[in-house]
C-alpha cells in the first residue's frame, strides 16, 4: 500500500496541512544527484564523440545479436544457427568497446554514475515519502481474535520451513491449515463464523485474493503474510518478503489503510490478470515442472512466423486493439520502468485498473523495445499501449487462457473487468515500510531531474505527490 497522493504546487495545501520545506540534507542530496547526473551525461557524450566509430559498431553488432536471438527463440528450423550467430554478434559488440581501450571503463563509469545519482535522488525525496506514508496509514490496536490461514503448497513448503504455525501461536493468533484438496474460501468463512475480527493468509498471491475477498465482504481487516513464490502483493504493500513471520505482527498493534480490489467476471484479483503469451505458457501442464524448457518449446509456436494470432480484442481509449500478444489488466497501474515483471505499483488505492498491451511483429520491433527497455522507457515503444479505466471488456475466442494473480485457468469470453475502490481494509505491522518499491525509489527520468531541482530551490518535488491519473 502506498500513500494517497495529490498534485501539489509549491506552497499548496494537502489534507489541510501545508507541506514543509525540504530539510537541508534533502536539498544537498538533490543538488548532488543533479551534479552527478550532469557529469555522467557529459562523460557519455565526450566518450561517444571521441570513439564514435567503435560505439556505432558495438550498437550495430548488438542490434543484430538481438535480432538473431529473436529468430532463435521463435523459429524451430533456424534455432541452432541463430543462437550461434547471436553469441558471435554479442561478443563482437563487447569486443568493439574493449578495442577502444577505455570502453569497459566508460561503461562501468556510466553505470556507477546512474546508480549514484539514483541513490542520491531517492535520499533527497525520502522526507516527502515519509510524510506521504504517514498521511496514508493510521495506527490501530491489536486484534482480539486474529485468524491466519496457511496454504501448505505455497512457496515450496515455506509454512513448514519457517515454522509459521508456531510463530502464529506464539503471537496468540489462531492458525488454520489448508489441507490438500481443501477449500480455502470455506475455511475463511468458517473463521468469520467463529468470531474472527481479522483474517490473514500465509500463501501466494492467488491465495491472498481468495481470503482478501472474504475479509472485504465482511468488512474485516486483512493481513498479508508473504509465504508464496513471488509475493507481489506483499511487495506493493511494503511488507518485507524475506521475513514472512514478521508480517504476523500486523495482528498486534499495527497500521491500517484501505486498498482497491480488481475483479474479472465477478472474481477478485489483487494484482493482475494476464492474457495472451504469458497466460498460454503458464496454462501448460509442463510449465510448473520445467519452466525454462517449456518457454523455449512454446515460443516458436506462439510468436514464430507461423504462429496463430491470439484473436483478443481489447477496447482501448482510441479504439479496439486486435493484434496484441500480451494483455495485462492490473489492480491499479504498474510503474513501467521495466517490461520484466511490469515493475511495481505506485499505489493501490487509485480506484482504477491499469491496462497494458504489447505487440511485437519481428526482430526490428524487438530491437526498438530492448533499446527503450535499456533506457527505462519501454512505454515509448510503438507496439505498447497503456492507460487506466474503471471498467474493461476483452473479447476473443470462445475459450482462452487467463492467468489471474499467476494462476492460469481456461475462461469463456467475454471477460468483464472492474475495480472495487477502497474495498479492503489492510493491516501491516508498525516496523514495515508500508510503501512499494516504485513509491520508494526515484525514477530515472527527466521529470525526476526537474523535481530534484525544485527540492534544491526549497520546494516539494512534485514527484512523490503526483496524482495517478485515471
Amino acid at each position: 500500500m502506498v500513500a494517497r497522493q495529490q498534485s501539489r504546487e509549491p506552497g499548496s495545501q494537502a489534507g489541510g496541512e501545508q507541506l514543509t520545506a525540504p530539510p537541508l540534507g534533502s536539498r544537498l542530496a538533490a543538488a548532488s544527484a543533479l551534479a552527478v547526473s550532469a557529469l555522467t551525461l557529459a562523460f557519455l557524450v565526450v566518450f561517444t564523440a571521441r570513439d564514435l566509430a567503435y560505439v556505432l559498431g558495438s550498437v550495430a553488432a548488438g542490434s543484430l545479436g538481438i535480432s538473431a536471438l529473436w529468430i532463435a527463440a521463435t523459429n524451430h528450423r533456424f534455432r541452432l544457427g541463430a543462437a550461434v550467430s547471436a553469441i558471435v554478434l554479442v561478443a563482437a559488440a563487447v569486443a568493439s568497446l574493449v578495442m577502444v581501450g577505455r570502453g569497459a571503463v566508460a561503461v562501468v563509469t556510466v553505470i556507477i554514475g546512474i546508480t549514484v545519482a539514483s541513490a542520491l535522488g531517492t535520499l533527497a525525496l525520502r522526507w516527502e515519502v515519509h510524510q506521504a506514508i504517514a498521511e496514508r496509514w493510521h495506527e490501530v490496536p491489536a486484534t482480539r481474535h486474529g485468524v491466519v490461514l496457511m496454504n501448505q503448497k505455497s512457496g515450496n513448503g515455506k509454512i513448514a520451513k519457517l515454522h509459521l504455525i508456531d510463530e502464529a501461536r506464539r503471537r496468540g493468533i489462531e492458525p488454520v491449515l489448508l489441507e490438500r484438496g481443501g477449500n480455502l474460501r470455506a475455511l475463511a468463512e468458517a473463521a468469520v463464523a467463529r468470531g474472527a475480527d481479522a483474517l490473514g493468509i500465509a500463501g501466494g498471491d492467488g491465495s491472498q485474493a481468495v481470503v482478501a475477498e472474504v475479509a472485504a465482504s465482511h468488512g474485516l481487516p486483512f493481513v498479508c503474510v508473504p509465504a508464496g513464490t513471488r509475493n507481489h502483493l506483499a511487495s506493493d504493500l511494503g511488507i518485507d518478503r524475506r521475513h514472512p513471520a514478521r508480517a504476523l505482527d500486523a495482528f498486534g498493534a499495527a497500521r491500517e489503510a484501505t486498498m482497491d480490489l480488481g475483479e474479472v467476471n465477478g472474481e477478485v484479483f489483487v494484482n493482475n490478470v494476464s492474457l495472451g503469451l504469458y497466460a498460454s505458457i503458464v496454462a501448460s501442464q509442463k510449465y510448473r515442472e520445467a519452466k525454462r524448457r517449456t518457454v523455449a518449446e512454446m515460443l516458436p509456436d506462439l510468436l514464430g512466423p507461423r504462429a496463430k494470432p491470439f484473436d483478443l480484442v481489447v477496447d482501448g481509449p482510441d479504439g479496439a486493439i486486435t493484434n496484441a500478444q500480451v494483455v495485462q489488466i492490473s489492480n491499479n497501474p504498474y510503474v513501467l520502468s521495466s517490461v520484466n515483471g511490469f515493475g511495481s505499483r505506485f499505489r493501490l488505492d487509485g480506484g482504477v485498473l491499469g491496462i497494458a498491451t504489447l505487440t511485437v511483429n519481428g526482430p526490428s520491433d524487438i530491437n526498438r523495445l530492448v533499446a527503450l527497455e535499456a533506457a527505462g522507457h519501454p512505454e515509448r515503444y510503438q507496439g505498447w499501449r497503456d492507460w487506466t479505466t474503471t471498467n474493461l471488456e476483452v473479447r476473443g475466442p470462445s475459450m482462452f487462457a487467463a492467468a489471474v494473480d499467476g494462476e492460469a485457468r481456461i475462461w469463456t469470453t467475454p471477460l468483464h473487468f472492474a475495480v472495487r475502490p477502497g474495498a479492503l481494509r489492510v493491516r501491516v505491522s508498525l516496523d514495515q515500510r508500508g510503501a512499494s518499491p516504485a513509491f520508494l525509489r526515484a525514477p530515472v527520468a527527466v521529470s525526476t531531474l526537474l523535481g530534484l531541482a525544485r527540492v534544491v530551490g526549497g520546494y516539494p518535488s512534485g514527484i512523490v505527490a503526483k496524482e495517478a491519473k485515471a
